[in-house]
């Protein structure tokens, strides 16, 4: 059976979290439609948090620990990415951007990626494309049409009003994503492990900041 690599990232702050939970339910969801294409999915979860003193050193140093660097490859070499964040003053968390900041620039390009936020009200729902889709944007990854923003009252719902809403949101993105995933071969790749990245220079640049 043909399977695909699917990474989750979630930088949810306490354990346990919103931001965990929309992810499980986001990797639950891309995983069955996945099976329905004859696919099978071999999800791997990031607890960013768990990470967080790795990436600091990493932005001081430049040189990622074996627990760090383990992460950085779950991620940038699986065939599609989940990226869950929850929002602080309008826009993703310091630790999640921390994370994209020390992975190379070039390493998600035509990565397939689902992005989800959560947060205590729906007015921070915008934060999902003004903040999160242009960022993956500029890196050239390939993000799905539906984002799945979930605020405090989307869950415990009765199934009544907007609430009701979360799990189709959470269906038809990860419906999109697994069609993406499908023709994706990231995974497959043979990369060089002493390649330099694109841009480097040992003199100014990329890498020199």
């Amino acid at each position: 059976m043909t399977t695909r690599r699917i990474a989750v990232i979630t930088s949810g702050l306490s354990q346990p979290s919103s931001t965990r939970l929309l992810a499980d339910r986001l990797a639950d969801a891309t995983a069955r439609q996945l099976a329905t294409l004859g696919i099978d999915a071999e999800v791997e979860i990031l607890e960013l948090r768990d990470t967080a003193q790795d990436v600091v050193n990493n932005l001081m140093t430049g040189f990622p620990s074996p627990k760090l660097e383990k992460a950085i490859e779950t991620v940038t070499g699986a065939d599609a990415l989940i990226a869950v964040t929850p929002v602080f003053t309008t826009s993703y968390s310091g630790l999640f951007k921390s994370f994209i900041d020390v992975l190379d620039p070039q390493s998600l390009t035509d990565m397939p990626v689902l992005i989800g936020a959560t947060g205590g009200s729906e007015r921070h729902s915008l934060a999902l494309d003004y903040a999160m889709r242009p960022l993956f944007t500029y890196l050239h990854a390939v993000v799905v049409p539906t984002s799945v923003y979930a605020a405090s009252s989307d869950w415990g719902s009765t199934g009544d009003g907007v609430a009701a809403a979360l799990p189709d949101r959470i269906d038809r993105a990860a419906r999109e994503l697994a069609n993406l995933a499908a023709e994706s071969d990231r995974s497959s790749r043979v990369v060089d492990p002493f390649a330099l990245p694109a841009g480097f220079s040992p003199v100014g640049g990329y890498g020199a900041q």
